[in-house]
């Protein structure tokens, strides 16, 4: 199974306007301090950004997890198989 297949990019759209650009302003240590809204101007931290945008990062996380859970039982009825494929006693449908 190949992890890159399941990332994914998930755009913050600002809590007020939806806009999902943004002006970021770096801390000591490069780490985003705060986002500024492109189109509004609103200003937040990374925290709060990730916050407002929970539902759709929540969203995301579950499709990737039904999609991991379906390839999984594909790989796995595929090496049943192939390991009984000679046995005549066994069958996986």
């Amino acid at each position: 199974m190949k992890g890159d297949k399941y990332q994914r990019s998930v755009g913050l759209q600002c809590p007020t306007c939806g806009c999902t650009d943004y002006e970021y302003e770096q801390g000591v240590d490069e780490t985003i301090e705060l986002a500024k809204c492109a189109s509004c101007g609103r200003e937040l931290t990374k925290d709060e950004l990730i916050h407002e945008n929970s539902e759709n990062i929540e969203e995301h996380v579950s499709e990737i997890g039904k999609q991991v859970t379906e390839d999984l039982a594909k790989e796995l009825k595929a090496s049943l198989k192939k390991a009984f494929r000679g046995s005549k006693n066994i069958r996986i449908k």
